[in-house]
């Protein structure tokens, strides 16, 4: 018997060191790039500011993981809004917003 688990943890994720750059050339590429851009910006200096505040690097690294996402599933999203599919069964998100306020 062994005390080693039968199975390997998932390592916690971490982009290369030059994520958060290439990442940002290609917000500045995308059609998208007036509203990402300083979208991705504010978020990233918030995330700055708290991992500094805790030395963590855990909110840098959500930070480029989500905006990742964002770009990896854009072209996905463009189609969906392309195709002409009734998207009126989904929850909006800006009017649930506006109901807090």
């Amino acid at each position: 018997m062994s005390a080693q688990p039968d199975h390997a943890p998932v390592p916690p994720y971490a982009p290369a060191p030059g994520a958060p750059a290439e990442l940002l050339a290609q917000l500045r590429a995308s059609t998208r790039a007036e509203r990402w851009v300083p979208a991705f910006e504010q978020e990233w200096a918030a995330a700055l500011e708290e991992s500094r505040r805790t030395f963590s690097l855990a909110y840098l690294y959500e930070v480029v993981q989500v905006w990742q996402a964002r770009v990896a599933s854009a072209p996905a999203v463009d189609a969906f809004l392309a195709s002409g599919r009734d998207d009126t069964g989904f929850v909006d998100l800006e009017e649930i917003r506006s109901r807090r306020r």
